[in-house]
């Protein structure tokens, strides 16, 4: 997978079940990957260890924030693309909505109800 994230440490804050996939929200993010991260949401099929799907809000350097001082970004098989920039996606709130959103999109699970298990 192009551009997996290297998570070292992370927080998990909220779990979810969506389908046969579960997601987890993480925060706290010590990454190995040189990006900062300050929410991360992965995406693991039923039986599997390794997402399939990531949704990050990255932190943009502070020259880079005149359209928002985070990153929305997807990250999957085939592709990685930053998709918005705003503050608001720094919100816990804000990013986990959009982040399941934009899972059930991509791995389409569109029909599938999404059960908060923490």
């Amino acid at each position: 997978m192009q551009d997996r994230p290297i998570i070292k440490t992370a927080i998990p804050k909220r779990r979810y079940r969506i389908g046969q996939h579960g997601a987890t929200l993480l925060g706290e993010i010590e990454s190995g990957d040189g990006q900062v991260y300050r929410h991360l949401m992965a995406f693991v099929p039923a039986g599997q260890a390794e997402p399939v799907f990531y949704v990050c809000a990255e932190t943009v350097a502070p020259a880079e924030r005149a359209a928002g001082a985070y990153r929305l970004r997807i990250i999957g098989e085939l592709l990685s693309e930053v998709l918005d920039q705003d503050d608001r996606w720094g919100d816990l709130e804000g990013f986990a909505e959009q982040a399941l959103a934009l899972g059930q999109q991509a791995l389409g699970l569109q029909q599938e109800p999404i059960n908060r298990l923490m």
